[in-house]
């Protein structure tokens, strides 16, 4: 999905950037859940948007930033042979990232976020903007391939954006819960 596609989304469900944390710990508190993140290209800025809103320490134990792929490892559990075969910007790497981030938790719902920011780092097979977003619930574990470098998006709007859709997918999945 492509970042004016994402935008068109919220705004086809009425939802703003600015208000998604507010909106997820509302329905988190709600359904009495918790969640978790394991960020890498946001580097924290999920988090900081959910612990932003007051009573967030409610429904928000932990989050990890693993920008280095042995805290991957080591901290979240995602596999060598992921990272080693798939990369760390990749499908695999972002459900691996929020199932280890879920269970380490304890949480309901495990989100995480993997991707090229830039401006330095993109391929012509995994170019500036590409980010996953990983969720992961016991029923199951799904990722959302983003695409959010169009229009020469800077690093901080591709950050921003991609913080926004890992809170917009852990509402979608805080809402089948």
């Amino acid at each position: 999905m492509k970042a004016s596609e994402f935008l068109e989304l919220l705004q086809a469900q009425g939802l703003q950037e600015h208000t998604l944390a507010e909106r997820l710990v509302a329905a988190l508190a709600e359904k009495g859940k918790k969640i978790a993140t394991a960020e890498s290209c946001t580097g924290g800025m999920v988090s900081a948007r959910i612990t932003d809103v007051s009573g967030a320490s409610a429904v928000f134990d932990c989050g990890v930033c693993s920008y280095a792929n042995h805290i991957k490892s080591r901290v979240l559990s995602v596999r060598d042979e992921t990272l080693s075969s798939y990369g760390a910007v990749s499908d695999r790497t972002a459900r691996e990232m929020a199932r280890g981030v879920r269970l380490l938790s304890g949480a309901d719902i495990g989100i995480s976020t993997t991707g090229i920011a830039g401006p330095l780092g993109g391929t012509k097979y995994k170019p500036v903007g590409l980010v996953y977003i990983g969720v992961s619930t016991e029923m199951g574990l799904r990722h959302e391939k983003l695409l959010l470098g169009e229009n020469g998006a800077d690093r901080a709007r591709i950050r921003s954006l991609a913080a926004s859709a890992a809170l917009y997918y852990a509402l979608q999945e805080v809402r089948k819960l």
